[in-house]
């Protein structure tokens, strides 16, 4: 093969390369669809999980109390049953095991509904800031849920619905807003394995 043969294929292979350089440059299918800033959705799934969490976690937390003080280890379940079903949910021939089970699931239930505005606002408040600082801010935002929960919803909600006012009189203060204590403090603890981290998309090399 002669010299100018040599430099042709030379050239040849010099704009392959620039073309395969080219075509890696670009992002992939996959690249695209990666969120490379805020992600809503995976933050409403993670407040759903540090939600279902905090909730499991406050209501052990109630068991655990109730079996001290030598009530039955569900009767927190009871007493929120109570708004779906009123004074019935007292009567032992109705509150079965099986209708327990189902409150111990609603229970969880909310406790994923609430968890998404509480962790929402958690992260937007309290990014950046110490633990010492994201310890306080958890602890307001759990008392306020308490406050609004039972007395700016339940305390007329209830009685409008069901003719009584079961839940905030049958759960002690103390109790109402040790709960929901517990339920902040679970999501503040666990609150960085639910932080969305942006990847950046791997670059090959020749």
């Amino acid at each position: 093969m002669n010299q100018e043969a040599l430099i042709r294929e030379l050239a040849t292979l010099r704009e392959r390369i620039d073309e395969i350089e080219s075509q890696l440059a670009k992002p992939s299918a996959l690249d695209r669809l990666r969120p490379k800033g805020m992600y809503p959705a995976y933050d409403v799934t993670a407040g759903c999980v540090l939600g279902m969490f905090g909730a499991a976690t406050s209501l052990l937390f109630n068991v655990v109390g109730s079996l001290v003080v030598g009530q039955h280890p569900l009767q927190i379940i009871r007493v929120y049953l109570t708004f779906p079903m009123g004074e019935q949910a007292f009567d032992p021939r109705v509150s079965n095991d099986l209708l327990l089970a189902v409150g111990c699931c609603l229970y969880l239930g909310t406790g994923m509904i609430l968890g998404v505005p509480f962790y929402l606002l958690f992260k937007r408040l309290g990014q950046g800031q110490s633990m010492f600082k994201q310890f306080v801010l958890a602890t307001g935002l759990s008392l306020a849920i308490w406050v609004i929960n039972f007395y700016g919803v339940l305390s007329w909600l209830q009685p409008m619905l069901f003719g009584g006012n079961w839940i905030v009189r049958d759960i002690p203060e103390w109790v109402g807003a040790s709960t929901h204590l517990v339920f902040g403090w679970t999501i503040w603890l666990a609150h960085p394995f639910g932080v969305f981290v942006p990847k950046e998309p791997m670059k090959e090399t020749l």
